[in-house]
């Protein structure tokens, strides 16, 4: 079966095609994003702009072609943060409803975390153990732990790294009082309930997904996603730590030359390095090991795993 899964995150929209049944790991045929950066369109009163809607609705329009003309039976279509959490939501899913057919339905952080936590088991297997997983999208961070498919525990903190980015670094390049006034809220959020999550113990293998992690692992000496998925990839906490002040006084310039460094996300790296900082102090951990699948792959896997119940 081909399939079309349409995510619209806080920094991109982006339609992946998969073949996929049960059983098998879902096979990649096609993909097709944009960068909306909706976090960056909403407005005073934190509703997403006329400007914002209008290029939500033309990129769900422009997938839905994608994904007819590649031949796909079923487009599942979902939003996270940025209109999760916008003031106007509902107008938003109803205004690009009416001008291109897609009905988005909007995921809870819960079940972002759940969905991903899924995606990341069925990836390592169960030789995992206990498992904990950590996302950082462009709205919110995601953690999730536990021993079965279901995560024990799973939610959500709104410390995604554009989100951040725009609070705190509008003006450019970070200055100390911002970073510090940053770093103390990012752990505070996380320890509030980091217990959820340590009270079972340190995790067999704790693991993480999403672009801003992938980027953080690329610079500090992973490799390229160009060697393939198979290829283990590390996030180790200590060097990240010496990455922190450099990647501070980088212009936009300078990290759009890192390695695994888009120049669209420039601008959010360093809150994204904090978060990804604390996390792994917060929760002990030396290293996180980097899964190529995240999100996405969670929301087919558990469509297939419904599709087979019902076969």
């Amino acid at each position: 079966m081909r399939l079309g899964v349409l995510d619209i995150g806080s920094n991109t929209g982006h339609l992946l095609v998969v073949d996929a049944h049960g059983g098998a790991a879902p096979l990649p045929a096609s993909s097709h994003k944009q960068p909306l950066r909706l976090a960056e369109h909403l407005d005073a009163s934190g509703a997403v702009s006329p400007g914002g809607i209008d290029a939500l609705a033309s990129f769900a329009l422009e997938a839905k072609a994608v994904a007819e003309d590649k031949g796909c039976e079923e487009m599942l279509a979902f939003a996270t943060s940025a209109v999760r959490d916008a003031a106007n939501s509902d107008a938003v899913l109803a205004e690009v409803e009416a001008r291109s057919g897609v009905a988005l339905s909007v995921l809870s952080g819960e079940d972002e975390a759940r969905l991903t936590f899924l995606s990341v088991r069925r990836w390592f297997g169960w030789s995992a153990g206990r498992l904990a997983v950590f996302d950082i999208g462009g709205g919110s961070l995601e953690i999730a732990g536990g021993c079965d498919e279901a995560p024990d525990v799973a939610w959500s903190l709104p410390l995604g790294a554009a989100r951040l980015a725009r609070e705190y670094f509008a003006h450019g390049v970070p200055d100390e009082d911002h970073v510090r006034a940053l770093r103390r809220r990012i752990r505070a959020e996380i320890a509030r309930d980091a217990g959820n999550l340590l009270r079972a113990g340190a995790p067999d293998k704790a693991a993480a997904t999403s672009k801003t992690f992938r980027s953080l692992a690329r610079i500090c000496g992973a490799p390229a996603s160009s060697e393939g998925h198979l290829v283990p990839r590390v996030l180790p906490a200590a060097e990240l730590r010496e990455w922190i002040p450099k990647l501070m006084g980088m212009d936009h310039d300078a990290l759009a030359a890192l390695p695994g460094v888009s120049a669209s996300r420039t601008h959010q790296i360093v809150s994204g390095a904090l978060v990804a900082d604390a996390v792994m102090d917060i929760f002990g951990l030396e290293a996180l090991e980097i899964c190529p699948w995240a999100l996405r792959e969670g929301v087919i896997l558990e469509r297939f795993d419904q599709l087979s119940v019902l076969g």
